[in-house]
């Protein structure tokens, strides 16, 4: 049995993505509006709304901390452990946490947490409007054995939503050679940002590659309820945020009603594949 299915209890998988507030010491964080009181509100609101609306499993992510630091400020893992242990009584289904930019952080939160599984860039060299970034994918894999987290799964971008390898690549290509070196547990692929659509070719062409080593690939941006069922057709499962919020704006919080639309959609699917 593939790992997804065995966790989440479903076939192709929808984790939806649960955006925390900025943080204290976030650009935008805005004193006298914003606190850790209100992004625990909003975090317990959006939890109940995806939770409710059908959702497989849920990923918490600090994606308003822009712009990323390579090393998280320590405000922001413990801001998001004091979140999620606030809510761990009402999580009902698997969950993750993506520490933005910062894996070695993540990997210390999700054994703080007891998450499931965590996603993020963890290896390769990419160049973009922050700079130059480097993870230190042998650093990361050495942490999560010393804090024995050998449950935890590990969802790896096989290209960065906002930057570009160093040099050109083929990044179907390149996921067998991350799976011979760094054991990858999913491959998320994605677009330049969050929202936007992944081409579909990249998924179909990476899966074809990576498809006799029973490693999954998630369509990780732009999927939306009308073209989910397209996705689900050609990825292992999807991970969706932007378009279950109010009006399907990044800057908004979950949409109760956009979720049950979407998870319909997938319903949908899934009946037809009986």
């Amino acid at each position: 049995m593939i790992w997804t299915k065995e966790l989440f209890g479903v076939e192709k998988p929808v984790i939806a993505l649960l955006h925390l507030n900025p943080f204290p010491g976030d650009p935008r964080f805005v004193d006298g509006t914003d606190s850790m009181e209100k992004m625990a509100a909003d975090a317990r609101k959006d939890l109940k709304a995806l939770q409710d609306g059908g959702v497989d499993g849920i990923l918490f992510s600090n994606e308003f901390s822009f712009p990323y630091p390579e090393k998280a400020d320590p405000i922001i893992g413990c801001g998001m452990a004091r979140v999620i242990g606030e809510l761990k009584q009402e999580i009902r289904l698997p969950f993750g946490i993506d520490l933005e930019a910062d894996p070695m952080a993540a990997i210390d939160l999700a054994a703080a947490v007891g998450a499931d599984f965590i996603r993020g860039t963890f290896n390769g060299t990419y160049v973009g409007v922050l700079g130059v970034t480097a993870p230190d994918i042998a650093a990361v894999l050495r942490r999560k054995h010393a804090l024995r987290l050998d449950k935890l799964k590990m969802l790896y971008f096989l290209n960065n939503e906002a930057d570009s390898y160093l040099v050109p690549v083929d990044y179907a290509e390149l996921a067998t050679s991350i799976i011979f070196n760094c054991k990858p547990d999913a491959f998320c692929v994605a677009g330049a940002h969050a929202g936007l659509e992944v081409s579909n070719d990249l998924i179909e062409r990476t899966r074809d590659r990576v498809r006799s080593s029973g490693v999954p690939v998630f369509a990780a941006t732009g999927c939306k309820a009308e073209n989910i069922k397209e996705k689900l057709a050609i990825a292992d499962g999807v991970l969706v945020g932007t378009t279950l919020k109010e009006n399907g704006m990044f800057e908004r919080h979950i949409d109760p009603a956009r979720v049950v639309e979407f998870m319909s959609k997938v319903s949908e699917y899934r009946s037809g594949q009986a």
